[in-house]
């Protein structure tokens, strides 16, 4: 059963690793959201569905037409993530121990901002050390362009919504916070509109929605850069300029797109080093993502910084 990190943490009978996987959760739109599954082993292989078999009629004393499916046989690794920390014996005696507990927070919050940038731009042909985002993994029919303009061109809603119909029973779209000030600000204006609604979410805070979807908003990660700033190249361009940026929709949950771990985020104290004043904490997380369905997630790449249009 998937269970997102928040749900999960409630499970883990230690306070202290409990408080700081929540914290992790937290600390991205995209962690609070996505339901992970536990799997054995260092990767997860199952089999996607790419055709279905065929059905057809027959008359009386005549037969079938035997047809089968096909499905792909998928692998998805685990990656390992975390890093170590130390903490200088003269902060903790002249500070107290909560200041280990600080920078393990400061730690654990940069894991989930690095790792948020990953499930959006991570590709394993560039660095072998991490999992495939969804910017590698939207291709084909499942990666649409607002044309080949060079410079991208200004969100259509007429081509979100194709977005969106791309995916199977989808649950929320992913973008940076300009890009959902541009769809407000279109829902203010007469001659464009949108369906724009909020409500709170779990934690309370004022969550938009875009056609009942809600939107997770990519930040920045952990040294600073905007995930999804209008630094991207136009796909469909011959000659793209990186001024345009990404909306993605996506369908959570089991049997589309899930996250995978082998356990719970590790936390562990290595206490103080032999050959140096400091004590050291190790932070280590084995996870991937699976994408079980091929609709389970679509891209509309090219988007300028413009004024949205109908």
């Amino acid at each position: 059963m998937a269970l997102t990190l928040i749900e999960a943490a409630k499970q883990i009978e230690n306070p202290i690793q409990s408080g700081l996987v929540e914290q992790f959760a937290r600390s991205t739109d995209i962690l609070m959201a996505l339901p992970f599954e536990g799997i054995q082993g260092n990767a997860l292989r199952y089999n996607r569905e790419q055709t279905l078999p065929g059905i057809g009629f027959r008359g009386v004393n005549e037969q079938y037409q035997e047809s089968t499916g096909i499905l792909n046989p998928v692998s998805e690794p685990l990656v390992i993530a975390g890093g170590d920390l130390d903490v200088d014996r003269f902060l903790i005696e002249t500070m107290g121990a909560g200041i280990r507990t600080t920078h393990e927070m400061m730690k654990v919050k940069a894991l989930s901002l690095a790792w948020g940038r990953t499930f959006i731009k991570g590709d394993s042909t560039v660095n072998p050390r991490v999992f495939d985002g969804l910017q590698s993994r939207c291709t084909g029919a499942q990666l649409i362009t607002t044309g080949n303009n060079n410079n991208g061109q200004a969100l259509s809603l007429t081509v979100l919504d194709q977005l969106i119909d791309q995916v199977e029973n989808p649950t929320h779209l992913i973008m940076s916070k300009a890009m959902r000030r541009r769809l407000t600000q279109a829902a203010r204006a007469q001659a464009v509109g949108g369906l724009i609604a909020f409500n709170q979410d779990t934690w309370g805070r004022t969550q938009t929605l875009y056609n009942e979807l809600p939107i997770l908003i990519a930040g920045d990660d952990n040294v600073g850069n905007g995930v999804l700033d209008f630094d991207e190249l136009n796909p469909a361009a011959a000659a793209p300029a990186a001024v345009c940026t990404s909306i993605y929709c996506v369908s959570l949950g089991s049997g589309m797109l899930t996250g995978i771990q082998s356990g719970a985020m590790s936390v562990k104290d290595l206490g103080e080093l032999d050959d140096a004043p400091v004590f050291r904490t190790r932070l280590e997380w084995y996870s991937g993502i699976a994408v079980f369905h091929g609709k389970a997630a679509a891209r509309l790449a090219g988007i300028s910084n413009a004024a949205v249009v109908a």
